[in-house]
């Protein structure tokens, strides 16, 4: 008798554990012996007692049946789950979302130079530490110092790993148990409960905020100076906009004010460009050069979203500010790799080659790609697209728009085309619309688009020639 049909009716319930085979025993399963000699026994094991719990816990609850301690049924869901197992965590998605520098799928794309680079120090020793000409003991900031001291006016800068350790380095070193004035319109949030004021309270710094929500003046920043003032700070709104009845002090009036009262102006501007964004077509933004030119001891800036860069925070300003941040012990904590100088090093590169920045950046890229391409592109995939989704559904080749990024400008949008899934059944429209979203994102290369107004949306300014073909193949293996 085959092992079905010694269990009986599949539908039966099982009554007793004593039924649920051993790990030895499905190890001697031809199928799953095929497994541990192709992938290892350690981790076939582990996929085994993985859905022998999942059999338990069904057996607690009644939900455990004869069809589940099928032979066919175990092979299969430990053919399953070791696949799972051996499944990158981090995976690569094509990202039809709209937003081009996007937190949650890793910010901005390395251009092919920096992912040499990477590759290269990942393979050999490099001289991360070691200054070659003297043949002793170097500083890993001597690989970028040069490139972004020359690109930014700066006459020091370092590197830490991301803009938030930055600016807190930035407070513990030069304002630590002093004030530091901000303007209350400055106080911003960004991802991740990052609050201005609560990143001042870790680093030792005492917050002194001035003005009001919308309006800020010089005069309200010289009150607030005393004996034990520290700094004072300006902070980019990059990822918000006040309108209508405003006021700032101008960071060229701020600095001198410090300059007087010999305190620190200091600036941190978030997302960082060191482009005239407009001269691309793009909405304004403060670069860091401009920053410096007006009289700013230290910046602070990301590298991994307008800079197109690893993820990293970036401090520039005079020798002395610097100098100063590099010998705070908490420096060493907030250091980066090899890896990122790597990559940093090489799209800094780039920018010293500015006629040929819009081809090879390739956040810049994104940011310019041409309207008729993405549209072109949009319309040759509608076709495809429609088959995958079925007759529920009405796909839409339309105009929208694309965002530069959640953290960095998100109020601007950039025109788009892509593609806009309409419901066309007669069960919840939203529900309907969330079942899709889901089936996209567990596609073997996932899929991540946009709800809103109860259609998906997803934008092709973003798809590469690299993510049509894993578009083929997701298809392909849907049918």
């Amino acid at each position: 008798m085959t092992e079905n049909k010694k269990m009986g009716n599949l539908s039966t319930p099982v009554h007793s554990l004593a039924a649920l085979p051993s790990v030895d025993r499905l190890l001697g399963v031809p199928a799953i012996a095929t497994l541990g000699q192709t992938h290892g026994q350690s981790i076939v094991v582990r996929a085994i007692r993985q859905i022998l719990d999942e059999r338990r816990q069904r057996f607690q609850s009644a939900s455990l049946y004869a069809e589940d301690l099928s032979q066919e049924r175990l092979v299969q869901d430990v053919e399953q789950t070791l696949g799972r197992l051996l499944q990158p965590s981090l995976r690569p998605v094509i990202n039809l979302s709209g937003t081009v520098l996007h937190t949650n799928l890793g910010r901005a794309l390395l251009p092919e130079r920096a992912v040499e680079a990477v590759v290269n120090a990942m393979r050999h020793p490099v001289n991360l530490e070691y200054a070659l000409e003297a043949g002793h003991r170097g500083d890993r900031d001597d690989l970028i110092r040069e490139r972004i001291c020359a690109l930014t006016g700066a006459e020091d800068a370092t590197v830490v790993n991301n803009n938030a350790a930055a600016v807190f380095l930035m407070l513990n070193t030069l304002a630590f148990r002093r004030q530091v004035v901000v303007s209350r319109g400055e106080l911003v949030e960004i991802g991740g409960s990052f609050r201005i004021p609560d990143i001042m309270s870790r680093a030792g710094a005492r917050l002194r905020e001035v003005g009001t929500t919308n309006r800020t003046h010089r005069h309200d920043y010289e009150r607030a100076i005393h004996e034990r003032t520290g700094m004072l700070m300006k902070v980019h709104c990059s990822n918000y906009e006040i309108q209508g009845f405003t006021h700032e002090v101008p960071l060229a009036e701020l600095a001198a004010l410090g300059a007087q009262y010999d305190i620190p102006a200091t600036v941190d501007l978030g997302s960082g460009t060191l482009i005239n964004m407009q001269s691309y077509g793009l909405p304004a933004e403060p670069t860091v050069q401009e920053n410096i030119r007006q009289g700013a001891r230290v910046v602070t800036f990301s590298g991994d979203k307008l800079l197109g860069g690893p993820q990293s925070g970036i401090l520039v300003g005079d020798r002395e500010s610097i100098q100063a941040i590099k010998k705070n012990p908490l420096k060493r904590m907030l250091r980066v790799d090899k890896l990122t100088l790597a990559a940093l090093d090489a799209v800094l590169s780039l920018y010293e080659q500015p006629e040929h920045l819009a081809e090879q950046l390739t956040t810049l890229r994104l940011f310019t790609r041409p309207i008729e391409e993405i549209k072109a592109q949009a319309r040759r995939w509608q076709e495809a697209f429609q088959q995958w989704v079925g007759p529920e559904f009405e796909v839409q080749a339309q105009p929208m728009y694309s965002q530069i990024g959640s953290g960095a400008l998100p109020v601007e949008a950039l025109p788009s085309y892509g593609l806009c899934c309409v419901y066309q059944g007669s069960g919840r429209t939203s529900r309907a619309v969330i079942q899709l979203e889901e089936a996209l994102r567990r596609l073997p290369t996932p899929v991540v688009g946009r709800i809103q107004q109860q259609n998906l949306y997803l934008d092709f300014r973003c798809l590469s020639a690299a993510d049509e073909e894993k578009l083929r193949l997701n298809f392909y293996h849907k049918q």
